[in-house]
């Protein structure tokens, strides 16, 4: 069964750091994309930041300088470091990678940014 699984949220004070991470289990292969999205209550699901297979990388305007988006096509893992943390960040961060034959979700991680 292929399935991606989210670590790394939490609860962390305005200005603060978090490292959030994603691994695909099972077989995979042909990822084009990764990436991280977020969704906050009453809100919808937006693009935080994406990598492509070509280490071409998007951000959201809000998140730009901020937080940093690697992967590791290979190891089927992508990383979302958050530096700077603002109480609007608060979200649920779901995960995705998009390959030829899958376009996968992980299990949301919340983070909340408050004092």
């Amino acid at each position: 069964q292929v399935r991606l699984v989210a670590s790394g949220g939490g609860l962390v004070q305005p200005g603060g750091s978090l490292r959030l991470s994603c691994a695909a289990f099972g077989s995979i292969f042909g990822i084009w994309a990764m990436g991280w999205y977020r969704q906050a209550p009453g809100n919808e699901r937006e693009l935080v930041a994406d990598i492509s297979s070509g280490d071409s990388t998007n951000y959201l305007d809000s998140v730009k300088g901020r937080f940093t988006i690697s992967g590791d096509n290979a190891k089927k893992k992508v990383y979302l470091q958050m530096n700077s943390l603002k109480p609007e960040d608060t979200a649920v961060y779901y995960c995705n990678i998009r390959s030829t034959t899958y376009n996968l979700w992980g299990q949301g991680t919340q983070v909340t940014v408050s004092s």
